[in-house]
């Protein structure tokens, strides 16, 4: 039985990782654009890069 107890604390301690985790990226701002970087593939580039001259 005291393994259940030792497996649901390390459950939680994991959900609040996680969870501080999302919270970091919600306020860091890494989901703010979500539909330009999937356009961006779609997009010619007109001039060549220096290094493919």
């Amino acid at each position: 039985m005291n393994i259940i107890y030792f497996l649901i604390g390390c459950s939680v301690l994991l959900a609040l990782i996680f969870l501080g985790a999302f919270f970091w990226a919600q306020r860091s701002g890494q989901n703010d654009d979500l539909y330009t970087p999937s356009m961006r593939i779609l997009l010619d580039d007109d001039e060549p890069k220096a290094d493919e001259k």
